[in-house]
């Protein structure tokens, strides 16, 4: 497979027919149809199918396109990373974070980041799973910062933990549900959640089940950001999550972990990856940063940090 062949079988993709991926390409029509015969000569497959108004991909042809798209976007990331050695101001690095990290550590570690690579240009995502893992999978995101999903194939995604929390149900400060010392006190009440549709449900139905417990449906609410989690919960309504939420602008000083008997779950946050793809420069040097802004603030006398390596346990 050449290169050129494969970015004639996105441009197909993209544009519906073999006109249009010629002028995606500034290429003849004669020059793509060769290009896409000479692939399907080499792989032996049918990969398109031709019609009177253009052509379509086969399921050989879709299988290769999801190929060909991860190989043209390595191939931008290492023109990217060599731009950026070379001092160059369009190279990109795009990350994915979980919400509450966003909100705590990460500016100092984009600060720490700009002063060893001041010419990438960084992209950063609120990285719920929903999010991240489409962007992580055709390539457009160099890596996540969260929590690994436990249905995820390691032959899909690689992993590097970095630390470990606990997770708390959580109540605005005067909510009557703080006096209460089990989740079977708690099934009345309404709850928020900040997880993708996909999986809210899923998670706070393993909280409870793992107790011998079930929820109504309708007691649970997913909120897609942090802001809107926040907001409910001011209004009366219960949340779990991540503990290291309590210290975030939005929730400290408001909202306190209840002291529940039962032994909630904890959580590690790694960097996930896709498997195959070795972290390229700019994207080590920002999981170097972070791991530098880690270690300062477990050392760290200031309470702020003080309550945030209460919470933290390191994993590498």
């Amino acid at each position: 497979m050449k290169l050129q062949q494969l970015q004639a079988l996105i441009a197909l993709a993209d544009g519906g027919g073999i006109r249009a991926a010629a002028r995606m390409l500034g290429l003849s029509q004669a020059a793509v149809s060769k290009a896409l015969r000479e692939l399907e000569a080499d792989q032996q497959l049918p990969l398109l199918q031709r019609h009177a108004s253009g052509a379509r991909l086969t399921e050989p042809g879709q299988a290769l396109l999801t190929h060909a798209r991860q190989i043209s976007t390595q191939i931008e990331r290492a023109r990217d990373e060599m731009d950026a050695l070379r001092g160059r101001h369009d190279a990109r690095l795009c990350i994915g974070v979980t919400p509450w990290l966003a909100r705590t550590l990460l500016p100092e570690v984009v600060l720490q980041f700009r002063q060893r690579l001041p010419s990438i240009r960084l992209e950063l995502f609120e990285a719920l799973q929903a999010v991240a893992l489409p962007r992580l999978r055709d390539g457009q995101m160099d890596c996540a910062i969260g929590p690994l999903p436990g249905d995820l194939s390691n032959q899909e995604f690689h992993w590097q933990p970095l630390f470990s929390h606990a997770c708390q149900v959580i109540a605005r400060h005067g909510h009557p549900a703080l006096r209460a010392q089990s989740l079977a006190e708690l099934l009345e009440q309404d709850w928020v959640v900040n997880y993708s549709p996909a999986s809210y449900r899923q998670v706070l139905n393993a909280l409870f089940a793992r107790h011998g417990l079930s929820i109504a449906p309708e007691r649970l609410v997913c909120a897609q950001s942090v802001a809107l989690l926040a907001g409910l919960v001011q209004a009366g309504m219960l949340s779990y999550g991540p503990e290291p939420l309590l210290l975030c602008p939005d929730f400290a000083g408001k909202a306190q972990a209840l002291p529940l008997r039962e032994r909630l779950e904890d959580i590690t946050i790694g960097v996930i990856g896709r498997q195959g793809r070795v972290h390229g420069y700019a994207a080590s040097c920002f999981i170097a940063c972070l791991q530098q802004t880690l270690r300062q603030r477990m050392r760290s006398a200031r309470p702020e940090d003080r309550a945030l390596a209460r919470m933290l346990t390191l994993r590498f």
